[in-house]
């Protein structure tokens, strides 16, 4: 009997479809059958449709929990010490299928995908604030900057390890394949948020000040208009019209 079919049976029904359903889609993709969702879940069909209405409403449903699976485990990770995150190492592969479904929804791609991964970034810049606060994360001159590229950079990864469009996942590989993903990642990522990667600020610095002088031009050619001394538009033009035009041809009677 499948995993999702021996459920506890206090879980309410809507509850075990979106658990069966992120499980199935992450192991088969976003175009698996909604009865074998049903049977993973031990109901019928008709009632998915009954809970969520339709594939695309069990599909936002399945975007919420990740999202909220997510933000859970990031300020847990934050918040908690390292007790907290050495319990979450520990139960990794209880969030596998969140995992797969993130990974199986970049795959379809679409307008859906970029709304999961604004999402995702809305959350990020949500949690990492909050650490700022807190005094565990260092503040940043462009936060919203880089939540984007947190989010992207963790998803960009995750996109390395798609199977084929249509390849199955093993449903019993889907946790040893998450504490793989993991620990291949956690310790190079631990050292490089707590350890700079370069020694001295120089080339933000230089960054800087070269984005600034250019924000400086931009503006200075703004505020100079059409027709100023030095604009595009204030060519060295004779008093009488433009430089091929003869001052003394009276233009009425040409």
């Amino acid at each position: 009997m499948p995993e999702e079919s021996r459920m506890a049976e206090s879980a309410p029904a809507d509850e075990r479809i979106l658990r069966a359903a992120m499980r199935r889609f992450a192991v088969d993709g976003l175009g698996a059958p909604l009865r074998a969702v049903a049977q993973d879940a031990g109901v019928s069909a008709g009632l998915i449709i009954h809970h969520f209405g339709s594939r695309e409403k069990l599909l936002e449903a399945c975007d919420r929990r990740v999202l909220e699976v997510t933000v859970e485990q990031k300020r847990t990770a934050l918040f908690g010490g390292a007790g907290a995150m050495l319990a979450q190492m520990a139960a990794v592969e209880e969030f596998a299928p969140a995992a797969g479904y993130v990974l199986r929804r970049l795959q379809a791609g679409g307008p859906l995908a970029e709304r999961l991964i604004e999402e995702f970034v809305r959350s990020a810049a949500g949690y990492v604030e909050e650490g700022v606060e807190a005094g565990v994360i260092s503040p940043s001159r462009f936060p919203e900057a880089r939540a984007r590229a947190l989010v992207h950079m963790a998803l960009g990864s995750l996109v390395l390890q798609l199977p084929g469009q249509h390849a199955p996942m093993d449903l019993e590989e889907l946790p040893s394949w998450i504490r793989e993903y993991t620990d291949s990642l956690m310790l190079p990522l631990l050292e490089l948020y707590t350890t700079p990667l370069l020694t001295d600020s120089t080339l933000l610095d230089t960054y800087l000040a070269g984005h600034e002088a250019g924000d400086a031009d931009g503006a200075a050619e703004a505020s100079a208009g059409p027709g100023s001394p030095g604009s595009s538009c204030s060519e060295d033009v004779p008093p009488g019209g433009s430089d091929d035009t003869d001052p003394h041809t009276d233009r009425s009677t040409a």
